[in-house]
């Protein structure tokens, strides 16, 4: 009886060893808060969704190592990619279930760059069962990946809000059956829905958009949320007070709700300015970029649900072609460069 009980106790303590090593570097949830191994993590990133696409063309491959090598400079911890790209030109998705390897590689390699300069991934995913020809690691199994993302911005004409609802249900315990790993978010800009109608005063002109911060962030399989704000679009034509105004409220409506309601971390996903808006300088992006920064430092720092906050978007030097309006290229505003790197030392300094 004693040895067996001996036998047993060690079992199971190889057992938890393993576990244990198996887990580690996974980020988790605990509550409104991200935790890495154990203690809490906070972070800032960025957004570059052309990480895959570019990745893919031998001759532009090092663009990719470039802004990681750049980000990792500046102590930025986190990025948000896409790893889906259905039809069009070098798709990854040629047909339902059907998918191009060569743009499957590019994708290999983006997690391999990330993992050597330590920054962790949201994949905005087609992707689960892939294993990396780079690395050996099937994608489920990687700790680089810091969550899935079920869709990028969703709407639906449904305005009542059921049928996004079902999916982001079926989809999320879908996911969850084969991989227990990673976290998991929707997606999602912030509009508020039916399921608290006095909400909907927050959302820009009060408009209803088929999905529903609350309802579609409260599912199980959910375990984190997300918005998005770009009031020089969403509010377009307004004045920068009314702007300001607007970014304050949708901020901290977010933070409050994912609090007291979710009880769920919360992190902006996309936010920027663009240099195309009315009265754009380098100064006002700066300063733009400081007023969100203050107002996710000092809800992380009292402990509240917001963790991290990742702009659009971040670009390597040369890639004039994908300018948008919104991006940032490191070391080439340097105003701008120090107020992201000032924020994420203070994040990183309460981890």
């Amino acid at each position: 009886m004693w040895r067996n009980s001996l036998v047993t106790n060690l079992v199971l303590a190889i057992l938890s060893i393993v576990y244990l090593r198996t887990s580690e570097g996974f980020v988790k949830t605990r509550g409104s808060q991200f935790l890495l191994n154990g203690r809490p993590f906070y972070f800032n990133g960025f957004n570059a969704y052309w990480l895959m696409y570019t990745s893919s063309f031998p001759s532009t491959r090092n663009k990719v190592t470039d802004v990681f090598y750049q980000a990792s400079r500046f102590k930025m911890n986190v990025a948000r990619t896409w790893a889906f790209s259905d039809g069009g030109n070098r798709p990854l998705q040629i047909s339902p279930g059907y998918y191009n390897e060569v743009m499957f590689k590019g994708l290999d390699f983006v997690l391999s760059e990330a993992k050597k300069h330590g920054v962790y991934l949201i994949l905005s995913l087609t992707v689960l069962m892939r294993v990396n020809s780079i690395t050996g690691i099937a994608y489920k199994d990687d700790p680089t990946i810091f969550a899935w993302e079920l869709i990028n911005e969703p709407r639906c004409s449904d305005l009542s809000g059921m049928a996004f609802q079902g999916w982001v249900a079926e989809m999320s315990i879908f996911l969850k059956s084969i991989d227990r790993n990673h976290l998991l978010e929707i997606g999602l800009e912030g509009y508020y829905g039916p399921s608290v109608p006095t909400r909907l005063q927050v959302n820009p002109y009060s408009y209803k958009y088929g999905t529903d911060f609350i309802s579609n962030n409260r599912i199980a399989g959910v375990d984190f949320a997300t918005i998005h704000l770009y009031p020089d679009q969403w509010l377009n034509g307004t004045n920068t007070y009314v702007q300001a105004k607007f970014v304050g409220t949708w901020i901290q409506a977010h933070i409050q709700d994912s609090k007291s309601i979710l009880g769920k971390p919360l992190v902006l996903a996309e936010f920027g300015k663009s240099s195309r808006s009315q009265g754009y300088t380098v100064g006002a992006r700066d300063n733009y970029f400081a007023n969100i920064y203050d107002s996710i430092y000092k809800c992380a720092r009292r402990g509240g649900p917001c963790a991290g906050a990742l702009y659009w978007q971040a670009l390597a030097p040369g890639m004039d072609s994908s300018r948008d309006g919104y991006e940032v290229v490191l070391e080439q505003s340097p105003s701008t460069d120090i107020v992201i790197y000032q924020h994420t030392r203070r994040m990183n300094s309460l981890r």
